[in-house]
């Protein structure tokens, strides 16, 4: 049961409707989440551009999946999971990797799963990473930047988690085959 509307662009507010149309160009429908997210315009906005900033970091699309997965499946979002699990696919990421992150066991690759580790961190401890955690992530090759696109990753990842949680946000018809329960 959803404790949220779900809009449409017949029932959104009029300042969400270009956001809106916009996930149904580039996504070929609504997302459910963004008929959420409608309610509030500027939540909606704010995420589309998150989305569109995190998607333009210095991550490539393995570590992308690493930070969104990572997020997801320690907030246990029922809904953002499986549609990353289908983001994963679309955008070509070893499958061994997404089972990995939704199994959470360690990745292969140390990189990445140092990545997976730090990002891990950081949402347990809510920032406040200890400086090991901090030169772990450094030795395995990342930066400064790469630290600070984390927290841009799981900006994006906060407003979506949350708000499936709160509207308990139906799985949209073409992530339901990577349903996902902890």
């Amino acid at each position: 049961m959803t404790t949220l509307k779900i809009h449409d662009l017949e029932t959104a507010p009029e300042a969400s409707k270009p956001f809106l149309e916009q996930s149904q160009k580039t996504n070929g429908m609504i997302p459910g989440l963004h008929g959420v997210l409608a309610g509030a315009p500027g939540l909606l906005e704010g995420y589309q551009n998150l989305h569109k900033l995190f998607m333009d970091s210095s991550f490539d699309k393995d570590e992308l999946t690493v930070v969104w997965q990572t997020i997801n499946v320690e907030h246990e979002c029922h809904y953002c999971v499986p549609a990353h699990t289908a983001i994963a696919n679309m955008m070509k990421v070893d499958n061994s990797i997404t089972e990995s992150l939704r199994n959470e066991t360690p990745l292969e690759n140390s990189k990445l799963e140092a990545l997976r580790t730090f990002t891990l961190s950081m949402v347990r401890n809510r920032g406040n990473v200890s400086q090991q955690d901090l030169q772990a992530f450094y030795d395995a090759g990342y930066g400064e930047r790469q630290v600070l696109e984390v927290i841009l990753g799981l900006s994006q990842k906060v407003i979506s988690n949350y708000t499936n949680h709160i509207a308990n946000t139906p799985i949209d018809a073409p992530f339901e085959k990577f349903t996902w329960k902890k």
